[in-house]
């Protein structure tokens, strides 16, 4: 056993608590359950169709020629023939994902969904019997297959807490199904690279080696004083108990950020298109941000260019008003370097509530925030863009709302916005 020097009890017991489902190639898998007819093909599911563009989902049989996902669309048609480009319907997306959650929920109680294509359900009584947890594994797949599409193939992963169990559904793909029990732990991940636990990404990756952990066996066989000290923190010694199948409490994560990025069609890859765009996701932004309740004080701009990219960031006084936060932005905008932009972003950083910002007490500006609730208000009575700044008449329709794998749900700018609508026969 480690050191007793995690601030919380250690339960010593550690049966099948956690079962997890991982949808496989999901924005790929729900367009073939959509269209019958790309069932069995090599599909890439694509955010501009361009070929300097990429790759955001790829069905197993793309997958199958090298195509993945940040594969260049170029690439990506040169490696696969025949190769069916779809354009990502996002909305369709998140439509599915309530669809299964709905089904699944009628299997079992889900614990928790942690992404547009993952969730987690927590085993209880005779479920955490061998058996039982399969049983319930097996019965997902089926409802999926049944009443979603036989393409919609997911990998489960059931062991004694979440960790092991996300773990276990990257072991088999497709439709994997995978049990580790107290027993086979921590071996089971030997022989792999550091990079194929969550949550260890490639700069992580290197201060481990830097600490001579190289290896999934070098991390399995450290001792929690050692992990702690190759992962810098108390989160070493996190491992080193998750790994060996135990229980620990969440850590808290909340988001202390958000933002828009764009990848530009071709007819916007000038200055002009850039700028117009950016301050669309601007002005969604801060929509998103006053809908949490929060104000920024931190702006960070980003332009991606194919021979040239630019990139900034600069303190502001905490705000969420759209008129404020734009004339910030045309102010940092007079330095951009960058050349043949491809793509564009803003995230807003340092968020907080109103309430915990003390105000300047010597600089005074105008209040906009009843303007800004009044908008809002507009745009939810009556629809998206009912209201909008005058600049953006041209690209108040770009740069539409998508769905990252670790969000499960699409911002709505409006009434009616992002809402599903199946195609009439």
């Amino acid at each position: 056993m480690a050191d007793a020097s995690l601030p919380f009890q250690v339960q010593e017991d550690r049966p099948l608590r956690s079962l997890y489902l991982d949808l496989n190639s999901y924005f790929a898998s729900v367009e073939q359950a959509d269209r019958p007819e790309l069932r069995g093909k090599p599909v890439a599911v694509c955010p501009v169709m361009a070929d300097t563009s990429f790759v955001i989902a790829a069905s197993y049989e793309a997958k199958a020629f090298g195509v993945k996902t940040g594969t260049q669309i170029g690439e990506a048609k040169d490696m696969c023939p025949g190769l069916i480009l779809i354009d990502a319907r996002h909305d369709l997306y998140v439509h599915m994902h309530d669809e299964i959650i709905d089904l699944l929920e009628g299997v079992l109680p889900i614990e928790k969904v942690c992404s547009i294509d993952e969730m987690r359900f927590r085993l209880i009584g005779n479920e955490t019997h061998k058996e039982d947890a399969i049983k319930i594994a097996k019965r997902m797949k089926q409802v999926l297959w049944e009443s979603i599409a036989p393409s919609m193939n997911c990998s489960i992963g059931i062991g004694p807490n979440a960790f092991i169990a996300k773990l276990g559904t990257e072991l088999q793909k497709p439709d994997g199904l995978v049990v580790l029990e107290a027993s086979d732990l921590p071996d089971a991940f030997r022989g792999k690279d550091l990079t194929f636990f969550t949550g260890i990404n490639k700069k992580l990756a290197i201060r481990l080696k830097a600490n001579g952990i190289f290896s999934s066996d070098d991390l399995i066989e450290a001792d929690a004083k050692r992990l702690r000290t190759g992962f810098g923190s108390i989160i070493g010694e996190r491992w080193w108990h998750l790994l060996r199948g135990y229980e620990l409490p969440d850590e808290r994560n909340e988001g202390k950020s958000l933002g828009h990025s764009h990848v530009l069609p071709p007819s916007l890859r000038n200055d002009k298109g850039c700028r117009d765009i950016l301050l669309r996701l601007t002005h969604k932004a801060a929509a998103r941000m006053r809908r949490r309740g929060m104000v920024s004080g931190f702006i960070n701009l980003h332009v991606t260019g194919f021979e040239k990219s630019w990139k900034t960031g600069f303190r502001i006084e905490p705000t969420n008003d759209t008129v404020e936060i734009t004339e910030q932005i045309l102010e940092h905008w007079k330095k951009r370097d960058f050349e043949k932009p491809k793509g564009v972003g803003v995230t807003f950083g340092a968020l907080s509530k109103p309430d915990e910002v003390t105000p300047s007490l010597f600089d005074e500006k105008p209040t906009r925030t009843h303007l800004n609730e009044a908008i809002d208000h507009m745009n939810d009575k009556f629809g998206k863009n009912s209201i909008f700044v005058a600049g953006l008449e041209g690209v108040k329709d770009a740069a539409k709302e998508k769905i990252a794998f670790q969000k499960t749900e699409l911002f709505s700018e409006g009434k009616g916005d992002n809402k599903f609508k199946k195609k009439e026969d």
